[in-house]
């Protein structure tokens, strides 16, 4: 046939839809399924403060998504692997227990995600909150401590912006203070003097509907919490019918359209009152020949189960694993101890992320109240491990980081007190090594640079024996594996 005479009479080809059809189950023909009508609708719940707050004293799942991370992030504080003065380790971690800095911080993190943003001020004594803050200015003890405002504490400066490059490019430059229910006063506070923290980051245009700020990270697991807390409502509620009475009465609807005062209703309401009160083990229950008395009990086979799926879409929401969130391990499952790992994981992520340059400006402006003067050039801390190993697997670490490094010394490839230096360092992972000082390893350090004499007479006959380790003396023969030494003639 022609292609111009087609049989539909068209001049042009016809659009149809390639592929499966299937008319009724709505498929295929340009008609959509039932599941391409889904779509996504914004919650805003960030915005609804009172029902944030409402959650989160209500409901143990919404504090632990908000709480958990924030704890882990700061539970276990950080090590300065740099060295210094013995005796400024100590008065720095004493300083920042006084005045409660991982407190602040750890109220700034929960509030953030909490409210989606959060803001830690740092109150330094004699300076004009409103003033750019001058780190060369700052003069010992004047550091006072940080306070924690949340979002709807302060009106940012959206107005006014901050326009140098840097972390900061975009931000408000101030913050207006407009609460004073903790005797605040209306300060006026400059952005170089807090650290701004949000939850979860948005967008440029959704960020705008948040007045600048993030989200809440309850936010994106409110849907899957109330799924939860109707499940196990749900299941309370079964537990009130577990257990069913049935009591077969011949004439029953006869007796209860008598009037009130008819002896045989009254009997009856008798009987049953007599049956609640007598039927217990040792009790006894009198019917007549023609009733049936029944029990029904409700099987809860499946609904741990069910209950468990939802607990995992919760896990999974907030990124926190089971073993973590409930506080034990789900039944039927293993320990969880790989899952905690990876979430240790993450955590650390989020401090490295989210942490060490607020902790590092904090750290500055500390020394700089306790010792006048700023952070040594190379001023390096860690944060501590979540992690923690059992005792066993600590010990054969233990032993197999004292082997090695014995191993590197002997042979000459590390000098000790570098190997001194590297067991302190993980003295925390493998639990020796902790009570090195700086003294001992300065004193290690000495003793290895000592250098051998080449003109010196040989030592007397019966004289001690150095105890320092020496190579070869030939520079041009390579060691022998201490098996062949070469002497000097």
């Amino acid at each position: 046939m022609s292609r111009k005479k087609r049989r539909n009479g068209a001049h042009q080809p016809v659009a149809t839809v390639d592929g499966y059809n299937n008319f009724p189950a709505k498929i295929g023909g340009q008609s959509k399924n039932i599941q391409s009508y889904g779509t996504y609708v914004p919650g805003y719940v960030s915005r609804n403060r009172v029902e944030l707050e409402f959650a989160y004293r209500s409901s143990f799942l919404v504090g632990a998504g908000v709480d958990a991370m924030a704890d882990d992030m700061t539970r276990k504080g950080i090590t300065i692997s740099s060295k210094l003065e013995p005796g400024q380790k100590g008065m720095l971690d004493t300083f920042w227990d006084e005045i409660g800095i991982w407190d602040g911080i750890n109220d700034t993190l929960k509030w953030s995600r909490l409210y989606g943003g959060a803001l830690l001020v740092v109150l330094i004594e004699g300076q004009d909150m409103s003033t750019p803050l001058k780190l060369d200015r700052i003069k010992q003890g004047q550091f006072q401590g940080v306070m924690c405002l949340d979002r709807w504490m302060v009106n940012p400066s959206y107005y006014d912006l901050v326009t140098d490059y840097g972390p900061h490019f975009g931000k408000p430059k101030f913050y207006k203070v407009i609460t004073n229910q903790q005797g605040i006063p209306p300060w006026k506070i400059h952005h170089s003097r807090l650290i701004r923290m949000e939850g979860d980051s948005l967008p440029f245009q959704q960020a705008q509907t948040e007045n600048g700020w993030g989200m809440s990270v309850v936010e994106r697991i409110f849907e899957r919490i109330e799924a939860f807390d109707t499940a196990t409502a749900g299941t309370t509620q079964l537990i009130h019918k577990a257990h069913l009475r049935t009591y077969s009465i011949d004439g029953l609807r006869k007796i209860l359209a008598m009037p009130d005062d008819n002896p045989a209703k009254a009997a009856l309401l008798k009987h049953m009152d007599m049956i609640r009160e007598y039927q217990t083990i040792e009790g006894m229950t009198l019917m007549d020949k023609s009733d049936d008395f029944a029990t029904h009990s409700y099987s809860f086979a499946g609904i741990a189960d069910v209950i468990l799926r939802f607990a995992e879409q919760v896990s999974g929401a907030t990124g926190i694993p089971l073993v973590r969130l409930f506080g034990q391990s789900p039944s039927g499952f293993s320990t969880g101890d790989g899952d905690l790992e990876n979430y240790y994981s993450r955590v650390n992520s989020l401090q490295e992320r989210r942490l060490r340059r607020h902790i590092r400006w904090l750290l500055d402006i500390s020394w700089r109240s306790l010792f006048g003067t700023g952070l040594p050039d190379d001023f390096t801390f860690e944060f501590n491990k979540l992690w923690e190993m059992s005792d066993t697997d600590r010990a054969t670490m233990a032993n197999n980081v004292a082997t090695a490094l014995s191993t590197l010394v002997d042979r000459q490839i590390m000098p000790v007190h570098a190997a001194m230096t590297d067991l302190r360092n993980i003295s925390d992972v493998i639990g020796i090594g902790g009570a090195i000082t700086d003294k001992d390893i300065e004193d290690a350090k000495a003793e290895w640079e000592k250098a051998e004499s080449e003109t010196e007479p040989p030592p007397k006959v019966g004289a001690p024996v150095q105890q320092k380790p020496t190579g070869d003396s030939v520079p041009d023969k390579r060691n022998r594996n201490w098996l062949i030494r070469w002497f000097a003639g």
